[in-house]
């Protein structure tokens, strides 16, 4: 008889890493800072952009966008990694990881899972507290009704398994090269562009926002966000979702396959 599959270890580091995440409070206030900061400067260059004439979307949502780009930013922005994970590769000590009887793979994804919400969670109440206050157009706004808000909780959920899923291929990266500076480096500017966070989608050539459609960069960031606010419908809403499960069950079978294929190849530093 096949045994049970035992997740209880994956829950565990999950649980630990996320109450040792929530530690950090002086860094997260720090973050706070920093991002509210850089969201109104964004919402200010926007204002000025606004003034030509052009809307590429209402100025309410792209508040909204910016606010939530800004709470959001650990959860979904791929140059944010486990530096102590990126560390274990590279020095060698991934030997004692792998002495482990669990999947490597699985392991570290709740562990990254559990990094990226702990550092959310410390920063994205205050920072959309502080931007509900604010006077219009700059404020962030309630969703537009109970629909969006209902789509929006599976789409930022499904968001973050995205993020995390493209995330372990930095680290996959990284046992090949043994330095994860220029797999940060290319995965975290090439997708900051096409996810929207430098330019969002809205503002983009028709051309372009048609071909970043078929792309999962998009699904971590400018959609939840987009259907939060009711900048996209709720038919589109319930299509994206879709997109993002095929991509998480794509981009992770990649990711358990390749971190398999390595592991039988490995060879650590020092022997």
């Amino acid at each position: 008889m096949n045994a049970k599959p035992n997740f209880a270890p994956y829950f565990g580091i999950f649980r630990i890493r996320l109450i040792a995440g929530m530690q950090y409070r002086a860094a997260a206030w720090a973050g706070i800072a920093t991002q509210f900061f850089w969201g109104g400067i964004e919402l200010l260059v926007y204002a000025a952009f606004y003034r030509s004439g052009i809307e590429p979307m209402p100025y309410p949502q792209l508040a909204d966008l910016v606010w939530m780009r800004q709470a959001f930013l650990a959860l979904v922005m791929l140059w944010a990694q486990d530096g102590e994970l990126l560390e274990t590769v590279s020095s060698g000590n991934v030997a004692y990881e792998l002495c482990r009887p669990f999947s490597l793979y699985s392991f570290w994804f709740a562990r990254l899972l559990a990094f990226r919400i702990s550092r959310t969670i410390m920063r994205c109440v205050p920072i959309f507290v502080i931007a509900f206050f604010l006077p219009e157009p700059y404020r962030f706004h309630l969703p537009p009704d109970l629909t969006a808000l209902l789509l929006f909780v599976p789409a930022i959920v499904l968001a973050a398994l995205l993020v995390v899923t493209l995330s372990m291929y930095i680290y996959l990266l990284t046992f090949i090269t043994l330095d994860s500076l220029g797999s940060r480096l290319i995965f975290g500017v090439t997708a900051e562009f096409l996810m929207g966070a430098l330019i969002p989608i809205p503002f983009m050539p028709a051309a372009l926002q048609r071909f970043l459609n078929f792309l999962p960069f998009r699904y971590m960031a400018d959609f939840p966000f987009r259907v939060y606010s009711g900048s996209i419908t709720a038919g589109d809403a319930v299509a994206g979702i879709g997109i993002q499960c095929f991509w998480i069950i794509l981009l992770a079978a990649g990711g358990l396959w390749g971190f398999h294929s390595i592991q039988k190849r490995i060879v650590v530093q020092g022997g």
